[in-house]
């Protein structure tokens, strides 16, 4: 079959083609990215990297991704569910540490809402474009849901919590490398604050304390911003 000819497929097909085509990319990358840990390797980056230039070669475009390979974006919708794991693998740590955690994520919400406003001030960006860039560092099923409530587009947010896992893990590894930050605590919540889903992998990989804190506050932090996202939402209807 013709390279060109891959753009047109039935609709069976191309869900096929495309499904099997991303999950092959992700686990060809979580190999490459086992075997070197370089942040162009990182699944999150690469496997985004390589369908582009399938969809390029081929002549395809979004649409056309979408309809064969969205049904692995409804898949997390009840993602969600299983984050009160680690809620409750961590009962301990929060209770004990309630009052740092709430300052650290409130913090971290407000600093990451603030930045993406002024940056689509200062690129003169507006409407619905600005709405999907607010919910940019949180992990996709919550950020996907907070872009539905306030009216920016969930497909172009999970383009920039991509965008931002993967800058965002190799900021907090220069960081670490310049601050002296000893706790594991603070290193935990640098990662999953700073750069969710692939900062809690780069945490993970540091220790497991650490990783174990950024999986905790990915998901309280996920779990607060679909508190304000509503709030907004209501405020804007």
């Amino acid at each position: 079959m013709p390279l060109l000819a891959l753009a047109t497929l039935e609709p069976w097909l191309a869900t096929i083609f495309w499904s099997s085509l991303t999950i092959a990319f992700y686990l060809l990358a979580k190999q490459l990215y086992s075997r070197w840990p370089r942040w162009w390797l990182m699944p999150l980056a690469l496997t985004p990297a390589l369908l582009i230039v399938v969809v390029l070669v081929v002549h395809a475009n979004y649409g056309d991704y979408l309809h064969g390979a969205g049904w692995l974006l409804t898949v997390l919708g009840p993602v969600t569910v299983a984050f009160a794991v680690p809620i409750y693998e961590q009962r301990a740590l929060i209770k004990r540490d309630w009052a740092v955690l709430a300052i650290g994520m409130v913090a971290g919400t407000l600093t990451a809402v603030g930045t993406s406003w002024l940056l689509a001030t200062l690129l003169g960006l507006n409407g619905t474009l600005r709405l999907s860039l607010l919910p940019r560092s949180i992990s996709t099923p919550f950020a996907m849901l907070v872009s539905q409530d306030i009216g920016g587009v969930p497909n172009l947010t999970a383009v920039f919590v991509v965008m931002t896992g993967v800058f965002g893990a190799v900021l907090g590894d220069l960081l670490l490398s310049w601050l002296p930050i000893r706790s594991s605590l603070a290193r935990g919540a640098l990662f999953a604050i700073g750069a969710h889903g692939a900062g809690t992998a780069r945490a993970n990989q540091i220790g497991p304390e650490e990783g174990s804190i950024a999986g905790l506050l990915m998901v309280l932090v996920g779990l607060l911003n679909v508190l304000v996202a509503t709030l907004i939402s209501l405020l804007l209807h």
